[in-house]
């Protein structure tokens, strides 16, 4: 569906480039946005202040390393291969399992070590970063969520953000994994999102 700016603005939906210009450069510095627009540099930051984040198992920075990457990955189990600074969600590989020398999907689809590297050079080369600029490649642990989260989403990890507008919480979204995001919270890929009541917690809409 398609509607006009001023549509949009009388039934008081923020589009975008309204948040990135009105609210987001308005409201932080420049000078710190690299600490956030790149994985690496955010989980060390968050690490600092004692919050808990999943496991970093390693990390690539060239493709001198990408032979590298066996003795990173764990020997049994799930792991997450993600670009430093992946955009909209793209590159982000899940492996929920191991078996007889394959790496199991969420969707049960099957992946090779040769496609992992492969996978990893990719992500160097910038093919899903911010710009296409040469990226670095995150091996992090995979999550297990609580089991009250269990029947809300398909094969992923579903997951609660809150929007936080100068030190004060102003709205709520729960992300749900679905088939069409491939396991994976991210509203680009097809996910959805459920919009929640800030104060009772009850969902309102989703999309």
């Amino acid at each position: 569906m398609i509607a006009w700016p001023s549509q949009l603005k009388a039934l008081k939906i923020l589009g975008m480039n309204a948040r990135n210009i009105e609210y987001i450069s308005r409201y932080n510095d420049r000078a710190l946005y690299p600490l956030v627009d790149n994985k690496l540099k955010t989980k060390k930051l968050i690490e600092s202040y004692g919050l808990k984040a999943p496991e970093l198992l390693g990390h690539i920075d060239y493709h001198g390393q990408v032979n590298r990457l066996m003795d990173m990955l764990p020997k049994t189990g799930g792991f997450v291969i993600k670009p430093a600074q992946g955009s909209g969600g793209k590159g982000i590989l899940v492996i929920v399992d191991q078996k007889e020398g394959m790496y199991i999907k969420g969707n049960g689809q099957k992946v090779s070590y040769n496609d992992l590297k492969r996978h990893v050079s990719n992500i160097l080369s910038g093919l899903y970063s911010l710009g296409g600029k040469d990226d670095i490649a995150l091996l992090e642990k995979i999550i297990s969520f609580d089991k009250r989260f269990e029947g809300y989403s398909f094969e992923g990890v579903p997951d609660i953000r809150v929007i936080v507008y100068r030190g004060y919480p102003i709205m709520a979204m729960m992300r749900l994994p679905s088939s069409q995001s491939d396991g994976k919270a991210n509203l680009h890929q097809g996910a959805v999102g459920v919009g929640l009541d800030m104060v009772t917690g009850q969902a309102i809409s989703a999309l």
